[in-house]
């Protein structure tokens, strides 16, 4: 897909205006997001992903919507599991329900930002080295057997779930002087004439540095489903930007997906399977290449599946943990 500089400012302004409207209207004032107002702003940020893969295939680029389409999908998914980790962080750091959105709001920010840096260089390298495909595509089916292992060790009951501090949030704690109150929003105030971080500012490093280290399996996997990086960003900013909805919307039925982590390990690894296939063409070796129909139908194909898959599972162990608890 041929995008002029025109197209591309036209469209990281028409994001910036959406973040604004999204933080003016919904984030800009304290408050606890309800079920209802994260349900209205998740199907605004939908509904606006589609209404551009329309205009991606009204324009006459259908490959390009079909990839966007694959892509946000994609994306959407590992962000989904991303907010079990989202989920950690706020409990470690207590943060008050009140300041959680804004928290969100500017994490995602900093997430789309150094995404967008990511993209560029992961852009750079594959035009100037095809061989960087089999790199990723090894990474892809890597990550995917390590979510598996993960999976099984949660399930066994081998490991609790705790966030552990990453070592760019410990030298920041480390250098620079900070409180332990919150002060509403601000990020820095002064005490007894020093100037100090809040935990506020401290807790939105921690979700954006976070979500940095989520991008390095996911920056490489909508790369298997598109070169395109115009495709790539504006997969990643629409399932991003909806993220802080998300949150609100299903942080207390995330416990209920305990096949997730599975269905991502198989997209995972079929993308790094693509990847590789992919990378083998382009040596000029002769091999079935995936189509991104194909790849589409797959990844919703596993996604449904898990869906239904997990919630009944969750559904079975509940009446077990019920018929095991003790009568009156």
């Amino acid at each position: 897909m041929d995008v002029s500089t025109t197209t591309w400012a036209l469209t990281i302004v028409g994001l910036c205006a959406l973040i604004a409207v999204d933080f003016f209207i919904g984030g800009r004032k304290p408050h606890e997001v309800s079920i209802k107002e994260a349900g209205i702003w998740t199907i605004v940020w939908v509904v606006l992903a589609i209404l551009f893969g329309i205009g991606l295939y009204a324009a006459g680029e259908g490959r390009a919507a079909s990839e966007f389409a694959a892509g946000y999908i994609t994306e959407k998914s590992l962000s989904v599991d991303n907010l079990f980790v989202f989920v950690l962080i706020m409990a470690k750091f207590a943060v008050p329900t009140i300041y959680q959105q804004r928290v969100l709001m500017i994490g995602v920010l900093i997430a789309l930002v150094m995404r967008a840096i990511f993209i560029a260089a992961g852009a750079a390298l594959i035009s100037a080295f095809s061989w960087v495909f089999f790199i990723f595509g090894g990474f892809l089916i890597w990550t995917a057997w390590k979510l598996v292992r993960e999976a099984r060790a949660e399930a066994a009951g081998h490991e609790e779930e705790a966030y552990e501090e990453n070592r760019l949030l410990k030298t920041v704690e480390r250098r620079f002087p900070s409180t332990s109150q919150y002060h509403g929003t601000k990020l820095f105030v002064v005490e007894n004439g020093k100037r100090l971080m809040t935990p506020m500012l401290i807790v939105m490093l921690a979700i954006g540095s976070t979500d940095l280290l989520f991008a390095l399996d996911s920056i490489p996997a909508i790369f298997g489903l598109t070169q395109d990086p115009y495709i790539v960003f504006t997969a990643n900013a629409f399932a991003l930007m909806g993220l802080r909805q998300l949150y609100f919307l299903i942080g207390g039925l995330l416990k209920r997906l305990v096949h997730l982590s599975y269905g991502l390990s198989i997209i995972l690894g079929f993308i790094g399977v693509k990847l590789v296939l992919h990378a083998l063409h382009e040596q000029g070796v002769h091999v079935p290449e995936i189509s991104t129909p194909v790849s589409l139908a797959v990844i919703c194909g596993v996604l449904v599946v898990t869906t239904i898959t997990s919630l009944r599972a969750s559904r079975k162990l509940l009446r077990e943990e019920e018929q095991a608890a003790p009568r009156d």
